[in-house]
């Protein structure tokens, strides 16, 4: 291979490398390898139907660069409408996680709505244990989000865990 072939083939990958990783979900929010936040879970159901509900792919919108579902065109709307009124706090990593300094994957039916937003963990037992102090949590939760959010799960398991 001649130097202008390296050359094109370098910026070729660069440029490729570039474009895929525009598309990923930002580093503080939670979503899995297509970019789906909450497991295609409806977050605006959570304050509308007090429950987790699937959302459609046919109702999406995207927020930090993860994809959101929605049961209908009227949640997706009431979303565009105020982000982050109703997106999970900590980006929908696990509240007890990041209470522990840590960022955990979460399960869409161990949720809670405390002073009017929505809070999801890692599974119903790890939710039991948060619900035991959720106004102690919080404040520990709020004050480990700000260094925490810009980690990803694995560098803040290695700097925290």
């Amino acid at each position: 291979m001649n130097i202008s072939n390296l050359i094109k083939s370098t910026v070729a990958a660069t440029v490729l490398f570039a474009s895929a990783a525009s598309f990923a979900a930002d580093i503080d929010a939670n979503a899995d390898a297509n970019d789906l936040a909450i497991k295609g879970y409806d977050t605006v159901a959570y304050f509308t139907m007090s429950k987790p509900v699937l959302g459609s792919s046919e109702f999406t919108s995207n927020y930090k660069n993860a994809t959101f579902r929605f049961v209908s065109a009227a949640h997706r709307d009431l979303f565009n409408a105020d982000k982050s009124k109703y997106a999970p706090q900590y980006g929908g990593y696990c509240a007890m996680g990041v209470a522990m300094n840590l960022k955990f994957d979460t399960d869409p039916t161990a949720w809670k709505i405390a002073d009017g937003k929505l809070y999801l963990n890692l599974n119903k037992d790890v939710q039991k244990a948060w619900l035991r102090d959720v106004p102690g949590n919080l404040i520990t939760s709020e004050n480990n989000w700000p260094a925490l959010k810009g980690l990803t799960p694995t560098e803040a398991k290695a700097k925290n865990g």
